[in-house]
């Protein structure tokens, strides 16, 4: 019974961390990131809420694209040839670690010109910032890491914990204390 109440308690402190953990915008949604088809990027983060601690996921064929993270000047001239940070695994998530403006482009010539680049406007945290999770196998580093986004040198924080907990954090708590609860009266 002692093992069932340490186990609950384990839970139910994952099932507070997946809730405070920042959700994760796929940038362009199902299109994802890339040159082709009809997706507007500005218009797709105007319709978003960014916060500290949420993380944009960039996917794309590597093959064929790249994300850029740029200053303003440089995101308005479509110019990646001095990023902050460079990304270019196709599966690219990025943390944002502070309030502000963050601009990322394609930096393949001609990309950025035909609308592959975003401005995402970070807001305040509500909520007390937590320590990041452990880079997975799930995300990437960047070529350049950014210190100014991480808030220190390193690599860019991504977690598979980040990715399950995001959205349906609540949901697979109540699952995880229900199957435990489920356990503990069976015994």
């Amino acid at each position: 019974m002692a093992c069932t109440k340490r186990t609950l308690a384990f839970l139910l402190m994952l099932a507070f961390v997946g809730v405070s953990l920042g959700a994760v915008h796929k940038v362009g949604d199902s299109t994802g990131w890339t040159s082709l088809g009809n997706i507007d990027y500005l218009k797709w983060a105007s319709t978003k809420n960014f916060h500290v601690g949420d993380s944009l996921l960039f996917q794309y064929n590597p093959q064929f694209h790249n994300v850029m993270q740029v200053t303003h000047d440089d995101f308005q001239s479509c110019n990646g040839t001095s990023a902050i940070a460079s990304y270019t695994s196709g599966s690219d998530s990025v943390t944002l670690k502070r309030p502000g403006h963050f601009y990322f482009l394609c930096g393949v010539p001609g990309h950025c010109q035909a609308g592959q680049k975003v401005d995402v406007l970070v807001k305040s945290s509500s909520k007390a910032p937590i320590a990041s999770p452990s880079p997975s196998t799930l995300g990437s580093s960047p070529a350049n890491p950014p210190s100014e986004m991480l808030g220190a040198p390193g690599p860019a924080q991504s977690s598979a914990m980040s990715l399950i907990f995001s959205k349906n954090s609540l949901a697979w708590s109540l699952v995880a204390v229900g199957g435990v609860f489920g356990f503990a009266f069976y015994f």
